[in-house]
């Protein structure tokens, strides 16, 4: 049993959480992931560690309420437990060697992103970010990035902070400029990494995606998560998640990442049917 030994929300619906992990905390790197269970009868998902302390033996989750389980989720609190915290699971993303790079973050995303940044930045790497969101009230995550970023250019789908408009405007205006950028790194929507890896291919900016597709075991074997990068079968899981964006086939991701839409939306509706009777 992991215990939750702290809870913030970020906004109506993202929840930040710190959980007793030593194990974990102690191998952990910005990149990698867990898989946890909130019960002995919950499903298996995956979450990518959005911060570890190696003292505290504490991993730090940042999840968005978008299903059953992340409702269940949100219902714990300081002091409840979890019935399984795998992990770290993965591939660290890559940073040796790195001297300047955009960090693009969109969402929930950005909570992916934020580790990355930060060893970046204690590495001595000079860190532009861009973080893009539909508005102000989804805005996550700023004063850390402000922290760690050399640049940081906040962007909102309907101008209601930042600047108006999506994350690959300021990522072509900072490139048309002559910003040389080592290494351009997406975390977000598929759709949003879709649109970023088409800005900069044209200039040949290599960039990196985080991909966060269906995902069961965790360890490569139940075929799940498995994506076409560069006309091969990978599976996120094991070969990731941060690939090559010029090499990965976004059409086939989004179109894979659908499949059980309708299943989640019922699993959803039971849920919160059954918190609504609790309440009663």
């Amino acid at each position: 049993m992991y215990k939750i030994i702290y809870k913030k929300c970020l906004n109506d619906f993202v929840t930040m959480m710190d959980v007793e992990a030593p194990l974990v905390a102690r191998k952990a790197e910005p990149g990698q992931f867990i898989i946890l269970r909130v019960d002995e009868n919950g499903e298996r998902i995956p979450l990518t560690i959005a911060g570890f302390d190696r003292d505290q033996g504490t991993v730090r989750i940042i999840f968005q309420v978008v299903g059953a389980t992340t409702t269940k989720l949100s219902h714990k609190n300081v002091g409840e437990y979890l019935s399984d915290f795998v992990g770290p699971l993965g591939t660290p993303t890559h940073t040796e060697g790195l001297k300047k790079v955009c960090i693009v973050g969109g969402g929930v995303g950005c909570a992916i992103a934020l580790p990355v940044a930060q060893k970046l930045h204690a590495m001595g790497c000079e860190v532009h970010g861009i973080i893009g969101f539909r508005s102000k009230d989804l805005l996550i995550l700023e004063d850390e990035f402000r922290a760690c970023c050399n640049q940081l250019t906040v962007m909102t789908d309907d101008g209601s902070y930042g600047r108006q408009g999506v994350v690959t405007l300021p990522l072509e205006e900072a490139i048309q400029a002559g910003e040389a950028y080592d290494e351009v790194l997406a975390i977000g929507p598929l759709i949003m990494m879709k649109f970023v890896v088409a800005t900069t291919k044209p200039y040949q900016v290599k960039t990196i995606v985080s991909m966060n597709p269906i995902m069961i075991d965790g360890t490569g074997m139940c075929g799940g998560c498995r994506l076409t990068v560069g006309g091969e079968t990978k599976f996120a899981c094991v070969d990731g998640p941060d690939f090559d964006g010029f090499a990965v086939d976004f059409d086939e991701a989004m179109q894979r990442g659908s499949i059980y839409n309708d299943y989640e939306r019922h699993a959803y509706r039971e849920t919160c049917n059954l918190f609504a009777k609790e309440v009663e």
